[in-house]
């Protein structure tokens, strides 16, 4: 995501002026700042002009718009349910992969032997995007307490988009070059003929993980019991500090104590030692 030349620039009354096929104004910007906050919780900071006005022009042109205030005015004015979600989509950043961050699986797997056979486990995935992570999750129990664990992974997004893909669990070959044979033998389908070139996720797997769309920042979360263990990475870093501690608060509430809370690399929560305590290289404890 390259930051754009400069405030002058943005500020640009027409497309000829930018070289844009819209005009973008500084105001315009602004208003997809507010807009994405208030939705999703996403703070835009100032260096997204470029990535904004990019991903932003596609809806212009499938909603048959031709300027960003025409755009964003009608958005706040229809309240369309289709098209606010399109709009997050747009704006949020899903950068995945299988097992990312290798050192938290390695933690998983013994923490999931820290406790004896046929424990129920309830986990939630929050940033679950096109499906590596949680698949990860499932592929680590399955190795760890074998096929018949008592496991459940709740995996959800804020992307509807993203969501459909985890859930049809289909990938191209080099999307998994980074797993072993053995791990690609036992727990996917190669394709063939048309689909050559792609694997899918075993049933066996796929059926461990109930996929679902939550907004991190509303207050309708819909479970019922609470997680033994919560995959929250990379997602805090898109949040103010005031959001931050808001979903924080919340994910405590849907743990049960002495809960595993596994974070991004780039996130810190010290200051929220009230709520969580530091056990491992980004894994907290929910006190």
């Amino acid at each position: 995501m390259r930051q754009d030349s400069s405030s002058a620039s943005v500020s640009g009354s027409g497309p000829a002026a930018q070289g844009r096929e819209f005009a973008w104004t500084s105001a315009d910007f602004s208003r997809v700042q507010a807009l994405i906050y208030k939705h999703a919780g996403i703070s835009l900071h100032d260096g997204k002009h470029a990535m904004v006005y990019s991903r932003l022009s596609r809806r212009l042109r499938e909603t048959g718009h031709e300027s960003f205030d025409d755009y964003l005015s009608w958005l706040e004015k229809q309240g369309d349910a289709r098209e606010w979600q399109e709009f997050v989509n747009a704006l949020t950043t899903n950068l995945t992969a299988f097992f990312r961050e290798q050192h938290h699986f390695d933690i998983l797997a013994q923490h999931l032997k820290s406790k004896p056979a046929g424990t129920p486990w309830r986990v939630w995935c929050n940033a679950a995007s096109t499906g590596e992570e949680p698949y990860s999750i499932v592929l680590t129990a399955q190795e760890t307490l074998g096929a018949n664990a008592n496991f459940k992974l709740t995996a959800s997004d804020i992307d509807s988009k993203v969501l459909a893909t985890a859930s049809n669990g289909i990938y191209r070959m080099e999307n998994v070059k980074n797993l072993s044979q053995e791990r690609l033998q036992r727990f996917f389908m190669r394709g063939k003929a048309s689909n050559a070139g792609m694997v899918r996720v075993k049933p066996e797997l796929r059926r461990m993980i109930d996929f679902l769309q939550v907004n991190l920042i509303r207050d309708d979360w819909p479970f019922k019991e609470p997680f033994d263990i919560v995959f929250c990475r990379n997602v805090m870093i898109y949040f103010d500090a005031p959001t931050q501690r808001k979903v924080l608060e919340r994910i405590h509430r849907v743990m049960k104590p002495g809960g595993m809370l596994f974070v991004g690399h780039a996130e810190n929560f010290t200051d929220s030692r009230d709520l969580f305590v530091l056990r491992g290289k980004t894994v907290y404890e929910r006190i």
